[in-house]
């Protein structure tokens, strides 16, 4: 084994990584998979060589797991890179005895439910997500449209790594490659199939914002045929733009547009479509906890939603939960990342779930975040209740403050130990004793950036921005400096 060293990018910043080398890879010695499959900057991580290679081992992974040859469908965002890796993933997966059906442009959504219902032995979503161009990723799905299991991610890594059981083998069957764009069309038939005679948003003007990526040309057809009024903003797929100023996670756009349209309702899609944010009709940002309480409480109603619980994770709203609770339901939370909201869900039989950020999981429609599936159904809700998002909200339950403080640590190690920083523990603690149940502190690893990411939570904004600042100037002189 050959020590070396890769430089790794994440939103500008190039921290050097300590790496190992195995064959004519070079991989870092960090964990690749995260929670949300690979993802790093394209041409220094994800190379065409690592991508290859990953195909190959997955495709003898999921032939091991599914018992069967084939397909894998693979499907991308708008990113300019994704065409080399999807090229490269193809070549390593066709090496391995499987077929690839391409399906060029498609929310990551997309892939999950046609993964399950084409009969393929797994899927393959190349996307970064929320992040900015020069990023990409690799995630994988298991036949079922679910997120493949840890285990076999871990199985893949191991053979990357040339630490694990598997071994090459000789399949004596090469596989073929094919463009399927058209099975496009039936993930929009399964996005309408909760509305057997029509969504019908006659009156409602609404606005969507595609951030230049996979929810361009499929959010706007998705609306089509509800009489609705649509303003399309960022339409068009730009690898280049994707997720630049607009989109889930840069609101202004939209809010302006919701605004200058006089819309009822506006929505942003992240890079890939699978979370979705909305704003009101006065500009208001109504995130995932909004929607999850809207839906719950209509799924509640009408005696869909067992023992009235939801699952969220620990960044969920403290006035969103005590709203829940009042209403006399449950709220579990899990640590950040769908797979562990999905993984609560399937435990304890609840049908929804979700995250803050607008990643929402319907069990009674879809087993994965469908940002553009979330975004019909709240429609829906709203056009019911008087196509008035705002009067809702009106209607709901008061946010405690919260603010969100990232740090950004290049030495990956420093992240890996941050909890036995004995400053860092007594700042959290002086924190959580001040506030008592007046507010929270979260600190935490981000699971797909080189960051730490420092949330606070309370009753009063000056608690909020107090301690935000506080535990954030010591993770930066203890972690950063």
């Amino acid at each position: 084994m050959v020590g070396s060293s890769v430089r790794l990018a994440v939103n500008g910043a190039v921290p050097t990584v300590e790496t190992t080398q195995w064959g004519s890879l070079v991989l870092p010695t960090s964990p690749l998979f995260g929670t949300d499959g690979i993802r790093g900057q394209a041409g220094q991580l994800l190379t065409a060589p690592l991508a290859m290679q990953v195909g190959y081992w997955a495709g003898l992974v999921l032939q091991q797991q599914g018992g069967a040859v084939g397909p894998v469908l693979v499907g991308q965002d708008s990113r300019t890179s994704g065409y080399m890796l999807a090229t490269a993933l193809a070549a390593g997966l066709t090496s391995a005895g499987l077929d690839v059906w391409q399906l060029g442009l498609c929310p990551t959504a997309a892939v999950a439910y046609l993964t399950k219902a084409m009969g393929a032995v797994g899927g393959i979503m190349i996307s970064a997500s929320h992040n900015p161009p020069a990023d990409n990723g690799i995630k994988f799905f298991a036949a079922d449209g679910t997120k493949l299991p840890v285990l076999l991610q871990q199985r893949i890594e191991a053979a990357l790594r040339g630490t694990g059981d598997l071994q090459p083998a000789a399949t004596g069957r090469w596989g073929q490659c094919y463009s399927r764009p058209e099975l496009i069309d039936r993930y929009l038939d399964f996005l309408h199939d909760p509305f057997p005679t029509g969504l019908a948003l006659g009156g409602m003007r609404i606005v969507l914002d595609m951030a230049w990526g996979s929810a361009a040309g499929i959010a706007e057809r998705a609306f089509a045929g509800t009489q609705a009024n649509i303003v399309g903003l960022h339409g068009l797929p730009d690898g280049d733009r994707i997720n630049v100023n607009c989109g889930s996670t840069h609101l202004g756009a939209l809010q302006a547009a919701v605004q200058a349209h006089n819309a009822d309702i506006g929505f942003a899609f992240d890079g890939d479509a699978d979370r979705v944010l909305a704003v009101d009709a006065q500009g208001r940002i109504v995130d995932g906890d909004y929607i999850l309480y809207f839906w719950g409480k209509t799924l509640r109603d009408t005696n869909r939603l067992p023992e009235d619980t939801i699952v969220s994770t620990v960044m969920a709203n403290l006035g969103f939960e005590r709203a829940w609770n009042h209403l006399g339901g449950t709220l579990v939370r899990t640590q950040v990342g769908d797979q562990y909201v999905h993984a609560a869900m399937v435990e304890r039989g609840a049908k929804l779930g979700g995250e803050q950020s607008g990643h929402i999981l319907c069990h009674h429609y879809s087993l994965t975040g469908d940002g553009i599936l979330t975004a019909l159904h709240l429609a829906d809700l709203v056009h019911q209740c008087g196509g008035s998002l705002s009067a809702l909200v009106d209607r709901s339950f008061q946010t405690y403050p919260q603010r969100l403080e990232n740090v950004r640590v290049a030495d990956r190690d420093r992240i890996k130990h941050w909890q036995d920083s004995a400053p860092i523990q007594t700042a959290i603690a002086a924190a959580q004793a001040d506030m008592g149940d007046r507010g929270r502190v979260l600190v935490r690893p981000s699971g797909t950036e080189p960051l730490i990411r420092v949330m606070v939570e309370a009753e009063h904004q000056s608690l909020v921005d107090h301690w935000t600042d506080h535990i954030a100037l010591t993770v930066r002189q203890h972690l950063v400096g």
